[in-house]
C-alpha cells in the first residue's frame, strides 16, 4: 500500500501516520466480535436477492455468503517454507507477502516447490493496520467475484496470527512494469497497457454497479496485479467502503488513501463519493501514458504532483507527445493516446458530478481498443501509384507510430510489491 494520510480532525486512535512507502492505520477495534461474521452472513447478503447470487456482466457475482477456506497457521507455515526470506514477494503496511505452494493432497510440503502456487499475506505484529483491514479484506473479497478482482482463497486467524491467502499473480503489479528500472524490466507495449487499464476499469465498474455500491478508495498502480496473460485484477480491499444509501450522495469517513491518487473533495472534506474512485483511475491513466509516478519528490518542486503538473499537457497533442513514455519509442497510435488523455482529463474533473461513471469509461476504452486494432490502409503517394501502373507493387512503409508485431511478447519481471 502507498503513503497513507488522515484528516486532522480525527482522534488519535484513528489517525494515520506517514511512513516511507507504506500505509499505516490504527484501530481501537480489536475485539473478537469484529471478526465474528467472517464465515457467516456478509454485508452483501441484502444485495444478493435474499440468498440468490446476483450476476453482473463480464462474469461478476455477489455471493450471499463468503466462500473461503480456513487455513491453519501450520499449513501456511509449511506452504511458505516457514516464511523464508527467499519466498518474499513484497511488503506493505499490512506486512510481507510470501509465495507458497499448497499440496492439493493436504500432505506435508516437500522442498521441491510443487503444488498450487499461492500468495500469503502475513500481518506484521508491529503493523498499525491490523485487524480492521484484515476483516475488511475478508468481507469484501469473500463475497465479490469478478474476473478483474484478485481471488481471495481463504484466511487464517490463530491467536495473534492474521493471514490472507490469494491466487498467485505471475506478472506482479502494474507499478513494477511502469516504474521499474534495470535490465530485468522491459517496458510494456501499448496494446498490453491498453488491455490492463480496460481490465482494471471493468473491475472498478463492477464494484460501482452492485446494488450495494462499493467504493474502493485506494485505486493505484500498485494495487493492479497481472496474471500470466497480463489480465488486470484489482487487489487489496483493506480500505474499501460501502457506498452511500439511495438518499445520500456520499459517505463521510476518515480520510485514508494514497497521496497523488485521492480525489480532492475527499482529501479536503472527508466526503467520499463513488466517483472519487474515478479520479484515482484518471491518475492511473496518466501514469500509463507517461510512466511517471503520481507523486515523486525527486522531480522538481513544481512537478512533485503529477496531475497538477501534467494537466495542461493532456489537452495539447504536441505537449502530450513530449510527455509520453519514451520507452515506447513512438510505437503507439497517436490518436488513441490523445483520446485516452482526454478521457483522463474528464476522470480528473474537480467535482465528482463532472466525472464520467466507470461504465462509460469502460465503453470509451473498448472503443479506443477496437479502433486501435482496426487495420489501416497504407497511404500511397503518386510515386508509388506510378510504379504500380508499370507493374511494380507499391511500397508500404511502416509508420513510426504503428504498433510493431513483435511487441506482444512476455518479459521477465521483478518481484511485485504488496
Amino acid at each position: 500500500m502507498g503513503v497513507c494520510f488522515s484528516s486532522n480532525n480525527q482522534s488519535p486512535s484513528t489517525t494515520a501516520h506517514f511512513s516511507s512507502g507504506i500505509s499505516q492505520t490504527t484501530s481501537n477495534t480489536t475485539s473478537s466480535s469484529t471478526v465474528s461474521n467472517v464465515s457467516g452472513n456478509s454485508q452483501f447478503s441484502a444485495a444478493s436477492g435474499g440468498g440468490v447470487d446476483e450476476v453482473y456482466p463480464n462474469g461478476g457475482q455477489i455471493l450471499p455468503h463468503p466462500n473461503l477456506r480456513t487455513f491453519s497457521f501450520t499449513e501456511l507455515k509449511t506452504a511458505t517454507r516457514n516464511f523464508r526470506s527467499d519466498t518474499v514477494l513484497g511488503e506493505g503496511g499490512f506486512g510481507k507477502v510470501y509465495k507458497g505452494w499448497l499440496d492439493d493432497r493436504a500432505s506435508s510440503r516437500t522442498a521441491s516447490g510443487t503444488g498450487t502456487v499461492i500468495a500469503v499475506k502475513k500481518l506484521n505484529s508491529e503493523s498499525l493496520q491490523g485487524l480492521e483491514e484484515w476483516q475488511c479484506e475478508v468481507n469484501f473479497l469473500g463475497t465479490l467475484s469478478h474476473p478483474n478482482l484478485v481471488k481471495l482463497l481463504g484466511y487464517c486467524w490463530e491467536d495473534k496470527e492474521l493471514l490472507l491467502v490469494y491466487e498467485f499473480m505471475q506478472k506482479g503489479s502494474l507499478e513494477n512494469h511502469l516504474f521499474g528500472r534495470g535490465s530485468a524490466v522491459q517496458p510494456l507495449p501499448w496494446n498490453i497497457r491498453l488491455q490492463i487499464v480496460i481490465g482494471a476499469a471493468r473491475g472498478l465498474a463492477f464494484l460501482h454497479a452492485s446494488e450495494k455500491q462499493v467504493i474502493y478508495r485506494d485505486f493505484k498502480a500498485s494495487n493492479i496485479l497481472l496474471d500470466g496473460s497480463y489480465n488486470a485484477k484489482i487487489s487489496d480491499f483493506g480500505l474499501a467502503k460501502l457506498g452511500p444509501s439511495a438518499s445520500q450522495s456520499h459517505v463521510t469517513t476518515r480520510v485514508m488513501g494514497t497521496y497523488g491518487y485521492a480525489a480532492p473533495e475527499y482529501v479536503q472534506t472527508g466526503h467520499l463519493y463513488v466517483k472519487s474512485d474515478v479520479y484515482g483511475f484518471g491518475v492511473v491513466l496518466v501514469e500509463m501514458l507517461t510512466a511517471l509516478r503520481a507523486l515523486d519528490t525527486n522531480r522538481p518542486s513544481n512537478q512533485h504532483n503529477l496531475v497538477e503538473w501534467i494537466k495542461p499537457h493532456l489537452s495539447d497533442r504536441r505537449k502530450l507527445k513530449d510527455k509520453m513514455d519514451s520507452r515506447l519509442e513512438g510505437r503507439y497510435p497517436s490518436r488513441a493516446a490523445v483520446q485516452i488523455a482526454q478521457l483522463a482529463l474528464s476522470c480528473l474533473g474537480p467535482e465528482p458530478k463532472t466525472r464520467p461513471g466507470m461504465k462509460e469509461v469502460v465503453e470509451k476504452l473498448e472503443q479506443i481498443e477496437a479502433a486501435n486494432e482496426r487495420p489501416k490502409e497504407p497511404r500511397i503517394t503518386s510515386r508509388h501509384q506510378t510504379a504500380y501502373r508499370y507493374g511494380q507493387p507499391p511500397l508500404h512503409h511502416r509508420s513510426p507510430l504503428h504498433p510493431r508485431n513483435d511487441v506482444n511478447r512476455a518479459y521477465p519481471l521483478p518481484r511485485r510489491a504488496s
